[in-house]
């Protein structure tokens, strides 16, 4: 996984080349003449990060429970009504989600 601090400096200025070491915002290099963003407002991002990561980690949960479930929905197949709802509870599952705590309360539909 990307740097949470290199993440919310790229929000701030998505060409800014930079090295960070163990996470430590006191570690910051800037490189190749990147201008230097203030620590304050490069932590003003952290929570948008961190939903971010969460929203990117359910994401790929998600996906892969999708393609769990591809082959049932190919053109010689039909799929049951339970397992059409199921598919479409799971695309659905990011919506309303805004924070971190909503994201990790998320709880995944049962494969029928």
């Amino acid at each position: 996984m990307e740097n949470k601090i290199i993440k919310a400096i790229q929000k701030i200025n998505p060409t800014a080349e930079v090295s960070v070491s163990d996470e430590d915002i006191n570690s910051i290099v800037w490189e190749n003449g990147t201008t230097p963003i203030p620590k304050a407002d490069i932590e003003a991002q952290f929570t948008t990060v961190e939903f971010d990561i969460a929203m990117e980690d359910l994401r790929l949960t998600r996906n892969k429970l999708l393609a769990d479930t591809d082959y049932l929905a190919l053109s010689d197949n039909t799929l049951s009504a339970d397992m059409t709802t199921y598919r479409q509870s799971l695309r659905d599952i990011t919506d309303g989600l805004t924070t971190v705590e909503d994201v990790n309360a998320v709880t995944f539909p049962t494969k029928p």
